[in-house]
């Protein structure tokens, strides 16, 4: 793992190939093994990049003073591609839909293409049965340690408050220690993401946010799983609408996290946008 030191803090980040770059986020108590099934069928001529952003799994924690609500994550996104001097970025959404506000905070310079897998967008913050748990979590003493405490135990996990909603697919138990390890560890840690749960989300506001999109003139690719019951199928569709060169495309055997359950499917679609001809 790398790092590269931003105003909230150090972000950590792997690397892997050469080329232009490709940004792959993860959402809210994941860090980037999410993506590792996908990474090696993804196709060669890129630079893939995995931040670990500051959503409960990353290991460093932030600066105590940190803005870590919605606004200031979206701004670390932004900092992180302004830091290490990435250009022509093809940024991938999963899940945590905060990065879909770059073009709204008029940060989306860096950004050339999108790709979004099912994420919070319009007024889903926080997202569904899970979001709305964890946010209540976040508000009662001890709340989020419990709540880590329950995923680490196979058959709670696949609760519908809990994983039940996310993956269709079982999220192996290396993988889900891995995620709450640092919650569970670390106060520090368990301040970073209560800072993040328990910031105002402004309906209003999230739904202007996500219009913005209008305004991204680059080519993207929502890749939706209309099967999901945590960000609902229309939110694909109003995506691949709203964004002026959006295409659309489903992973029909997925939940939210398509990328555990359908990584050949993720890859392939992401490989074929990746590689097809950029829009004039």
């Amino acid at each position: 793992m790398r790092d590269v030191e931003v105003t909230a803090g150090v972000i950590e980040y792997d690397v892997a190939g050469s080329g232009p770059p490709v940004v792959l986020l993860h959402g809210l108590l994941m860090d980037h093994t999410v993506w590792d099934q996908v990474l090696p069928l993804l196709p060669q001529g890129f630079t893939y990049l995995r931040p670990v952003l500051p959503l409960g799994a990353h290991r460093r924690p932030m600066e105590p003073d940190a803005d870590l609500t919605l606004h200031g994550q979206v701004g670390l996104v932004a900092d992180f591609l302004d830091v290490l001097g990435l250009e022509g970025v093809t940024l991938v959404h999963s899940d945590w839909g905060g990065a879909l506000f770059l073009t709204a905070h008029g940060r989306d310079q860096r950004v050339a293409r999108q790709v979004i897998l099912p994420c919070e967008a319009f007024d889903n913050f926080p997202p569904g049965l899970p979001g709305r748990m964890v946010t209540l979590a976040a508000r009662m003493p001890g709340g989020l340690r419990f709540a880590a405490r329950q995923l680490r135990i196979g058959r709670l996990r696949r609760l519908p408050m809990l994983y039940g909603q996310m993956a269709r697919q079982p999220v192996p138990d290396d993988l889900m220690r891995r995620w709450t390890e640092p919650l569970l560890g670390d106060p520090r840690i368990l301040r970073d993401l209560r800072n993040y749960c328990t910031g105002p989300f402004d309906k209003e506001k999230l739904v202007r946010d996500t219009e913005a999109l209008r305004r991204f003139t680059g080519q993207a690719l929502v890749l939706w799983s209309p099967s999901n019951r945590v960000m609902p199928p229309d939110h694909g569709h109003r995506l691949a609408q709203l964004l002026p060169a959006g295409q659309y495309a489903e992973v029909p055997d997925a939940y939210v996290l398509s990328m555990l359950d359908e990584p050949e499917t993720v890859a392939r679609e992401i490989g074929r946008f990746l590689t097809s001809p950029a829009a004039p």
